[in-house]
């Protein structure tokens, strides 16, 4: 099946791991990149010289194409930018702000820039950058979230723009890849279904956390931010949640969810923030990257395949 998005990052299955802070590190993007897929490694929260470390260390472990994600707003990502342009890796993905200063430097090494969109508005003003795709990401997504659900806003944005659009939130099944197809997406971003595997550094407490969710085990907190994080309800959402129902403060919230994301990736159950998509209910097992991506495109070539049997002339 063609693909512009395969074309532009030169991989061979339009499936790209998503950019998880303090889980997507080069382990765990090289994976995916061998795989066939398109690996990232997440510089949220990290020190820029760790990026450029885990860069290198990737580019050791393997000769496939691989990307940055970088959180606009966090207070490194000028370094961690000027370190992705010295490095010189295929694609940056960009989320929770307006890349828009580093696009002509990125353009000018030709590094691929692909941003996070939780609207059409911005999508089209993002294409009037000159970006080469956007991630159209639904708030069914762990981690940071927007207020429009991936059936709806992928259609909406692949509408408003002529570039590629990605298909991101909740993504977890063959079948909802051909789903996104269908809604006129050209590749999907997918984040939880990559940390239940084998190569994702995490805790496996963690791992085994995602596989007993149901869809209905993950809270969205944080909403006195602006910011609404969706994670596994545990003891440390439960007690988000009371500062939301309560109209804490920002202060509070900031407290209560310091350190968070790393005790999650510890796999410490109590104080960690345990961001997960509600694509959690539908993942049962751990695999290899390898056989997951397989499996994965298998799955939604068949089922695009099967649509050629449904009977769609209309009756008399």
């Amino acid at each position: 099946m063609f693909s512009r998005v395969c074309d532009i990052l030169g991989i061979e299955y339009p499936i790209i791991q998503g950019g998880m802070a303090q889980v997507s590190t080069a382990k765990l993007a090289v994976a995916v990149s061998n795989a066939g897929g398109f690996g990232i490694i997440a510089a949220g929260g990290r020190d820029p010289e760790w990026v450029r470390a885990e860069i290198r260390k990737a580019k050791n472990m393997t000769e496939k194409p691989f990307g940055v994600n970088v959180i606009v707003y966090e207070k490194m990502a000028d370094e961690i930018v000027k370190i992705i342009l010295e490095e010189k890796v295929t694609a940056v993905t960009f989320g929770a702000g307006n890349p828009s200063k580093y696009i002509e430097s990125l353009k000018e090494k030709g590094i691929k820039i692909i941003p996070v969109v939780a609207s059409e508005a911005f999508a089209k003003r993002l294409e009037s950058y000159g970006v080469d795709a956007v991630i159209a990401e639904g708030m069914e997504s762990g981690g940071h979230i927007g207020e429009v659900t991936t059936m709806v806003l992928v259609p909406a944005v692949v509408d408003a723009v002529e570039i590629p659009v990605i298909a991101a939130g909740g993504i977890a099944t063959g079948r909802q890849i051909a789903a996104s197809f269908a809604l006129g997406a050209e590749g999907v971003q997918i984040g939880t279904r990559f940390v239940a595997t084998q190569e994702c550094e995490v805790n496996l407490n963690y791992k085994e956390k995602i596989l007993k969710a149901s869809t209905r085990d993950t809270l969205v907190t944080g909403r006195v931010t602006g910011h609404p994080v969706r994670a596994l309800r545990n003891p440390l959402t439960n007690e988000l949640l009371k500062i939301d129902e309560k109209g804490g403060t920002v202060e509070e919230v900031e407290q209560l969810g310091r350190g968070a994301l790393k005790a999650a990736v510890n796999g410490d159950w109590d104080h960690g923030s345990f961001m997960s998509g509600q694509s959690a209910g539908l993942i049962d097992d751990i695999p290899e990257v390898k056989e997951l991506v397989c499996r994965l495109w298998k799955e939604a070539l068949e089922t695009i395949e099967s649509f050629k049997t449904i009977d769609v002339e209309a009756k008399e």
